[in-house]
């Protein structure tokens, strides 16, 4: 199983009494997300499934890569590793599965599943880690396919 995990490119700030699923990208996060949805359009499969997060700024992020998507609300900012996994159906689903969500979620998943000594890495604003699941013998490891970042793509 291939699993992609796309943080959503910059949004407008949060301040006290904002709508925080309501806020919108900024300029910069739209080049950010059509920039890195170029690089993904020409590496994904066609069968590549999307879960998006509910909040306007992944849908944006998404919407850049001009595939349908699902949005899912597991996926939103308060959810949780148990249940990205799950949605994913990781590691026994097959083909490729990209998710356009948030932090810390996305560093928290990421750290679990490559086995870092720490809860959560940090995931820049519109970059993508790609990982992938193999079996050796009775293990199971976590490959890292590639990591990018709109800004050096």
């Amino acid at each position: 199983m291939d699993l992609i995990l796309w943080r959503h490119a910059e949004a407008q700030e949060w301040t006290p009494g904002c709508d925080d699923m309501a806020r919108r990208l900024t300029s910069r996060g739209e080049k950010q997300a059509a920039r890195m949805a170029a690089w993904l359009d020409r590496q994904l499969p066609d069968n590549t499934r999307v879960l998006v997060s509910p909040a306007r700024r992944t849908e944006q992020t998404a919407t850049a890569l001009g595939r349908k998507f699902k949005i899912r609300p597991e996926l939103a900012p308060d959810g949780t590793v148990a249940q990205l996994l799950e949605l994913v159906q990781w590691p026994d689903a097959r083909g490729c599965v990209l998710v356009v969500g948030h932090q810390p979620t996305l560093g928290q998943t990421i750290a679990q599943l490559i086995g870092l000594n720490v809860t959560e890495c940090s995931v820049k604003k519109g970059s993508v880690w790609w990982l992938r699941d193999r079996q050796r013998e009775a293990l199971l490891q976590t490959l890292i396919v590639t990591v990018q970042s709109p800004e050096v793509l």
